[in-house]
């Protein structure tokens, strides 16, 4: 995404032409783009995702928007059509878009990191391991951990996997000093 409509810069930003398709070890195709820049990593990064069968498959998004918009090659990936011309996606018209959807759903809209810590959220809540999670979201640090809500539902899955570490937990906190 660009601040503004006038900051796209194919050098920096994401465009169709950073976009390949792969393989994985099970012979599973995997779309990866390459971040040219990221906030990060000044030489950029990789995300890669794959075909998932259900409503908000990314593949068959991508698809859409790329038949839709028709983008060239060197324009921002997440362009939209506008009066004939492509304008590229600016992180406050997706936020906007973001809260919309949110509202129209009945939830309240995210902001800034909510995002990414509600998606780190679900797939905890899903049994994912924190350190897979960690992977997944890109956190560079554990400081993701002091940003989640529901913490008894996430340690609920851990305790019941391991009664082990359920009851150290409980022995330990409930000693007297």
């Amino acid at each position: 995404m660009v601040k503004q409509l006038d900051h796209f810069d194919h050098t920096k930003h994401a465009t169709p032409a950073h976009l390949r398709q792969e393989k994985d070890c099970n012979g599973l195709q995997v779309t990866a783009l390459h971040i040219p820049v990221t906030k990060s990593a000044s030489k950029g990064k990789d995300v890669s995702w794959a075909q998932q069968n259900r409503p908000t498959d990314p593949c068959e998004g991508l698809k859409n928007h790329m038949q839709i918009n028709k983008l060239p090659s060197n324009g921002h990936l997440f362009a939209y059509k506008c009066k004939s011309r492509h304008h590229p996606l600016t992180k406050k018209a997706f936020i906007s878009h973001l809260a919309q959807a949110a509202r129209d759903a009945g939830e309240d809209p995210l902001q800034g990191h909510g995002i990414q810590i509600g998606s780190t959220l679900k797939y905890l809540l899903c049994g994912i391991s924190l350190e897979t999670v960690k992977v997944i979201g890109w956190w560079a640090s554990d400081a993701f951990i002091l940003y989640l809500w529901k913490h008894a539902q996430i340690l609920a899955l851990y305790l019941q996997v391991i009664p082990e570490l359920h009851h150290a937990i409980a022995t330990s906190t409930m000693r007297v000093h």
